[in-house]
């Protein structure tokens, strides 16, 4: 939430209108098929490690578009944060989970149907916001050299957005708390 807060407002503030995306479109494409893949994947698996490896596949395809976006310091925070970090915090949760109680529930139960109303609304909206195109974003101004990019999320991050930026930390905390709590339980 607070990183795509983060990213969309970089975007506006510092893309450049001239400068076109890195890579070819087939790179484009090829990462984005990848991510949608990794996403079908992640819900579609039984086995929770399965899901697990699949979502880190799609969080390697964002951190692709976001250098094909001349983001590199955004690519790399989504690489160490989110593959790195909350990917291994999942997979500690996955191994304090008893597995064996979960694979023998029903897999869908009766919240399917209000599911299946979210993606329908979800996928209209999406379907909207194309549509419009253009006219919902405006032009971004003049861009700003590679240098200047990190330096603008440090000032974002530590001026605009200090108290959503504080806030992740103390969730990360808890969850670190909360993971450590219910091991210690079980040892």
């Amino acid at each position: 939430m607070i990183s795509s807060m983060i990213v969309a407002a970089l975007l506006q503030s510092s893309a450049p209108a001239a400068m076109q995306p890195v890579a070819t479109p087939f790179f484009f494409y090829m990462l984005s098929g990848l991510m949608i893949l990794g996403g079908m994947v992640v819900i579609t698996r039984k086995n929770p490690v399965h899901s697990a490896l699949a979502l880190i596949v799609t969080l390697l395809g964002q951190a692709g578009l976001y250098l094909m976006l001349y983001a590199p310091f955004v690519a790399g925070v989504q690489i160490i944060l989110y593959v790195g970090g909350i990917m291994v915090l999942f997979l500690f949760v996955i191994m304090l989970v008893n597995l064996e109680r979960t694979l023998q529930e029903r897999p869908f139960n009766k919240q399917w149907a209000v599911g299946i109303a979210a993606a329908t609304a979800l996928g209209l909206m999406f379907v909207a916001i194309y549509a419009k195109g253009r006219a919902l974003f405006p032009e971004p101004p003049i861009a700003l050299p590679e240098t200047e990019n990190t330096q603008r999320i440090g000032t974002m991050l530590y001026g605009n957005y200090m108290f959503a930026f504080e806030i992740a930390s103390l969730l990360l905390l808890v969850a670190i708390i909360g993971a450590v709590v219910m091991a210690k339980k079980r040892i």
